[in-house]
């Protein structure tokens, strides 16, 4: 059984706190993007995720937020499923293969839509989902403030998103364990001859029956030659004896992204999956023993990076120890060379750390939620060298 949905405040209170940092920016107002892989804005501020169709939001310095849908379909079902204080349709935001409707609908172009969230046309735009936000909506929406100055905002939502309420603490819990129970249960069923979409679809299966609304990104299974993929597909592929194979899974979990991922091998792990496997799990216990309120990412970064160096695998690695997430998979906070933000109590991380020789990739990834004296640990099972 799932818990019962945010309450309304807790969606006005991330408007009230985004608009302070709207005006701390100097902005007039601020534009948002959502499409069905990348759904965390409008998720996260309006209760609202798309599919077929798009969605946007503009929250304006003062006053309601304005939920944007695409066609009469999404404009209902918003009205339905949303806390947006007010809808409107925009029918650029309308699905890729539009239908020609029926009854005639009723849109808006930004022209309409911007200056009437803001009380008169803006000045100064913040654009949040710089780099997937469309170029004909765009330019649709610098059409309606032709003398505007349109500037990246992700960084104003992520101040927002990067300290947990209390309120998100027991739905975050349960997308982690969802996760990992589906984690034990492919891990039970593997054995030589599964194939890894068979092996994913236990895991798969596991997570919608344990309650999730779906995966918080496309969950695989990989063995044997694509283990160096630090991004893969799961295929037809049976699995071998000796094989090295990588679990990577995440429940979705009414907005909030489990995430959870293992490496193992059936009978005997290879010699160098195992020296790799052993310094992941260095860096990881070392992450873990030490994100902590107080600390620096970029000093974190450091010392995964004199582990790494230790064993020679400082040149395998692709990013930092641990970054945020939340309404979506990655939410920023990377703790990277240059990460000179201050870790927090309530800050929500990924520990993750990938390693490849180009023979042999893993991924070991657990959740963690730092609290005022330390961390809380979302998932741990089998944190280990594993050999079934």
């Amino acid at each position: 059984m799932r818990l019962k949905p945010l309450p309304s405040t807790e969606y006005a209170g991330r408007i009230t706190r985004l608009q302070a940092e709207i005006k701390k920016a100097g902005l007039d107002c601020f534009v948002g993007y959502s499409s069905e892989s990348e759904t965390g804005t409008t998720r996260y501020l309006a209760g609202f995720w798309p599919f077929f169709d798009f969605a946007g939001i503009i929250v304006p310095a003062e006053g309601k937020a304005v939920l944007i849908t695409g066609g009469p379909e999404s404009f209902e079902f918003a009205k339905k499923f949303s806390n947006a204080p007010e809808i409107r349709i925009n029918q650029l935001f309308v699905e890729t293969s539009a239908p020609e409707w029926v009854p005639q609908v009723s849109g808006e172009s930004f022209k309409t839509l911007l200056p009437r969230a803001c009380g008169g046309t803006p000045k100064r735009v913040g654009v949040a989902n710089w780099n997937i936000f469309p170029k004909m909506i765009f330019d649709d929406l610098q059409a309606a403030a032709p003398k505007a100055e349109f500037v990246p905002a992700d960084d104003l939502l992520l101040r927002v998103q990067m300290i947990k309420t209390d309120a998100e603490i027991p739905y975050i819990a349960e997308a982690y364990r969802i996760t990992e129970e589906a984690m034990k249960a492919a891990l039970r069923a593997a054995k030589p001859g599964k194939r890894e979409w068979e092996l994913e679809a236990v895991a798969r299966s596991k997570m919608v029956l344990a309650g999730a609304e779906g995966m918080s990104y496309p969950a695989w299974v990989c063995s044997g030659p694509t283990t160096p993929l630090s991004l893969c597909r799961s295929t037809d592929r049976a699995i071998k004896t000796g094989d090295l194979v990588q679990f990577t899974f995440g429940a979705k979990y009414m907005g909030y992204c489990g995430n959870m991922c293992r490496p193992f091998a059936i009978g005997k792990m290879p010699k160098p999956a195992r020296k790799l496997a052993e310094a992941a799990l260095e860096a990881m216990n070392y992450a873990i023993a030490n994100i902590r309120p107080g600390v620096r990412g970029c000093d974190m970064f450091d010392g995964y990076h004199k582990i790494l160096s230790r064993y020679g695998y400082e040149n395998f690695t692709l990013y930092g120890p641990a970054h945020g997430t939340g309404s979506s998979e990655v939410e920023g906070l990377w703790l990277s060379k240059s990460a000179d933000f201050v870790i927090q109590p309530n800050m929500l991380f990924n520990v993750d750390i990938w390693l490849s020789d180009g023979k042999y990739g893993m991924r070991y990834e657990d959740g963690v939620l730092v609290t005022k004296t330390g961390l809380r640990e979302l998932n741990s099972y089998r944190r280990e060298v594993i050999v079934l």
